[in-house]
């Protein structure tokens, strides 16, 4: 089974646990930390996946490391992963549960790339504008890209719309190059006889 389905099934049992036990925001902000922690300790991921270190052992590591912490049913979730030898997946269930979170509340995260800062006011107004064109609250995330030169690019899921003046002028090249030249102008531009200066 691809790793991606078999985070999104963890995800959606931890979402429908969230859902049980009220905790669907405290377990998204938890899972969040956690693949932020598991980014900047590459020594720790590569412990909770390695196949040679016992079952046990990682469970008391995190046991040590998060007991009393976080949210118990939490706890028995990160167990369960550790068990099934799917630690290595944490950092997809951790987004795969995002994913379920901002469905149900209704939120799309957008990669929004300008060619310059936006102060926040554009900013603002930008993220309005899209939340009413998608019907759901946009998150924001801006990049500048000055080679865009102008106008926007929006990414959201598998989807782009791409709006900047680079494609524009990508598009405006390829139309000239295709278009026929007429017979005359054709005719013209291959006679090399130049007129000559004072004939």
């Amino acid at each position: 089974m691809a790793a991606s389905i078999v985070a999104r099934t963890y995800a959606e049992a931890l979402f429908e646990l969230g859902e049980r036990s009220g905790l669907q925001s405290a377990f998204a902000s938890w899972m969040e930390e956690l693949a932020r922690a598991l980014d900047a300790e590459p020594r720790l991921a590569r412990f909770l996946d390695a196949p040679r270190v016992d079952v046990t052992a990682k469970r008391e590591a995190v046991e040590k490391a998060l007991g009393g912490s976080i949210p118990e049913p939490l706890l028995r979730f990160l167990f369960v992963v550790i068990e099934k030898r799917r630690a290595g997946l944490l950092r997809d269930i951790a987004r795969e549960y995002q994913l379920l979170q901002d469905e149900a509340l209704g939120r799309v995260h957008v990669q929004i790339t300008l060619a310059r800062d936006p102060d926040e006011q554009i900013e603002r107004e930008i993220a309005t504008e899209l939340s009413k064109l998608l019907g759901r609250k946009v998150i924001p995330h801006v990049e500048v890209d000055p080679g865009i030169l102008g106008g926007i690019i929006i990414r959201y899921g598998d989807r782009r719309m791409d709006g900047s003046l680079r494609r524009r002028l990508s598009s405006l090249r390829r139309r000239l190059k295709a278009a026929a030249l007429p017979e005359t102008i054709a005719t013209t531009a291959g006679d090399s006889a130049a007129p000559q200066v004072g004939a």
